[in-house]
């Protein structure tokens, strides 16, 4: 699942003609960088959510046969918030585990190394500090992931997901996604990995064209 349902704020004003996930990064959408990626890592199913100028999502990637995918959707009519967009997808998503990705990142993070401990509700993609996030979110120690501690690492908006984990939301409710992770992480249903490489946030104009200079520069691709 890719999330894509953003009003992508900070953004603006490029977000109020065009959805977050259709501004162009090196030269095209940032989440065809995601169906790329998902493609080359074998996945065939992809879900994206969508609510702000959804409509234009689905015209620009129709239903993904392009990458050589099937993409359904699932809008959003109002705000639902990561978990409750979630949940909202959950009869697309399937009774197994599933990967989602938030659709505001650009990375390489090897998708198709991604899985679910025996056990275990989640397994999320830990990323050194950001300059915009630098207290982090949770800790990794000795291969396992707390709520406090020293040294903490951001959550890179990367998981794997197994459907439990959101069996007290209902569908069409508001939901945060942070809650339903420390909970998880409390109850010791969570593992969690490191990763070292590439790795950004377009929260803002400036991160995305800084990002855009970086990649125009430059002969590879990030997963080549």
């Amino acid at each position: 699942m890719i999330l894509a349902a953003g009003r992508g704020e900070r953004m603006r004003p490029l977000t109020d003609h065009t959805p977050k996930p259709l501004l162009p990064v090196g030269e095209k959408p940032l989440i065809v960088w995601h169906l790329e990626h998902l493609a080359q890592a074998g996945f065939k199913e992809v879900v994206i959510n969508h609510a702000h100028l959804g409509s234009q999502i689905e015209a620009a990637l129709g239903d993904g046969a392009t990458w050589g995918l099937h993409i359904q959707y699932s809008p959003e009519h109002v705000a639902l918030e990561t978990a409750g967009g979630i949940v909202n997808a959950l009869e697309l998503l399937g009774s197994e585990p599933f990967l989602v990705v938030n659709g505001d990142v650009f990375t390489d993070i090897p998708f198709e190394h991604l899985s679910l401990a025996p056990n275990k509700l989640m397994h999320l993609v830990l990323i050194d500090n950001p300059p915009q996030h630098s207290q982090g979110d949770f800790v990794f120690e000795n291969e396992i992931i707390k709520l406090e501690g020293d040294s903490k690492l951001t959550f890179s908006g990367v998981g794997v997901y197994h459907p439990a984990l959101f069996a007290e939301i209902k569908r069409g409710e508001p939901a945060k996604l942070a809650p339903i992770l420390r909970q998880a992480i409390a109850d010791n249903k969570a593992t969690a990995e490191h990763f070292k490489g590439v790795w950004h946030d377009i929260g803002t104009p400036e991160r995305l064209m800084a990002l855009n200079q970086q990649l125009l520069g430059l002969s590879w691709k990030p997963w080549s």
